[in-house]
């Protein structure tokens, strides 16, 4: 085959994965308005806790149940649109030093999927068509805490802001 061949047979097949691909590169990512939910943050404060005071702990991995996490989410704009929603955990979260230091999981009542994920990363918990103004979910919260990864200053919970994000398809 010639050079121009080859050429010619890579740019037609790149323009036919174009062509067959346009919801990828049409998909919109927003983050969604969790501004009606009780409480988003979640924080282990308790100053005597093996996270807060890590020589009590016989073990370096430390695991806190946070029980429900409710979540109202507001969907009125994407009524009757194919979405996709994440759970995002944030980066950066102060006093933890590495993102393997922390691992949270999560269990549903059954409209989000359950899941765990780590610092920096976007968990797919829900797929399909939006149909109500509002989502409403509870997780029951785990973290799994490595304390050698954690440095507070007295004082100072551990704690993040978790949220989501919708992806919309054409």
């Amino acid at each position: 085959m010639t050079t121009h061949a080859t050429r010619a047979t890579a740019s037609a097949a790149l323009l036919a994965a174009l062509i067959a691909a346009p919801s990828a590169a049409l998909a919109l990512v927003e983050r969604l308005d969790d501004s009606a939910s009780p409480s988003a943050q979640v924080r282990a404060q308790e100053d005597n806790s093996p996270v807060t005071a890590p020589n009590s702990a016989p073990s370096p991995i430390v695991q806190i149940a946070f029980g429900r996490v409710h979540y109202r989410l507001a969907t009125a704009r994407y009524v009757g649109r194919q979405a996709r929603i994440y759970y995002v955990l944030p980066m950066g979260i102060p006093g933890l030093r590495s993102p393997a230091g922390l691992q949270v999981s999560w269990r549903t009542n059954g409209l989000f999927a359950s899941g765990s994920g780590r610092p920096g990363e976007r968990v797919p918990v829900w797929s399909g068509q939006v149909r109500d103004a509002w989502m409403t979910e509870a997780l029951d919260l785990t973290w799994q805490v490595d304390v050698r990864e954690v440095r507070l200053t007295r004082g100072m919970p551990l704690g993040f802001e978790a949220y989501f994000e919708i992806e919309t398809l054409p």
